[in-house]
């Protein structure tokens, strides 16, 4: 029985290969947002604590605390912009990620049919030689009778 050689093997390998360099750009990207995310997260939280601590104290120190808290909102918008772009490319990952799946999926799916193909016209070859074989035992069974 001959051995199964699928023609668009390398196809198949280069695909992978993208699907998993997808892959590790996704993480990345997934990583970057869970980041921006909790850098957004600690700033907001910065700006409720020396809020509160703005309302005690002397004018210098309130002063002083509302310029913080000032620059700190001007950080937590460029943040926020910041996780918008992150949330953006986490998506065209995704999407790309999607789309390299759905490419090697394809090329699979051609690979399995042609095996299939390939076991069946063997086993049909296989077949076709057993039956000969039976038949001529008969012959010379009943010949030799």
């Amino acid at each position: 029985m001959e051995n199964f050689k699928f023609r668009l093997q390398k196809l198949l390998d280069i695909r992978k290969d993208a699907e998993e360099e997808s892959k590790i750009n996704f993480k990345k990207s997934q990583q970057e947002k869970i980041n921006a995310e909790k850098s957004l997260e600690k700033l907001n939280d910065n700006y409720k604590k020396f809020s509160e601590e703005r309302k005690y104290g002397s004018i210098v120190q309130q002063k002083i605390t509302q310029a913080y808290l000032n620059s700190l909102s001007g950080c937590i918008d460029q943040a926020s912009r910041e996780l918008t772009n992150k949330e953006t490319q986490l998506e065209q990952h995704r999407k790309e990620l999607k789309q390299k799946q759905i490419d090697r999926k394809t090329v699979e799916i051609l690979k399995d049919k042609q095996k299939a193909k390939f076991t069946r016209e063997q086993n049909l070859a296989e077949q076709k030689a057993n039956d000969e074989f039976a038949l001529y035992g008969f012959i010379r069974s009943n010949r030799d009778r």
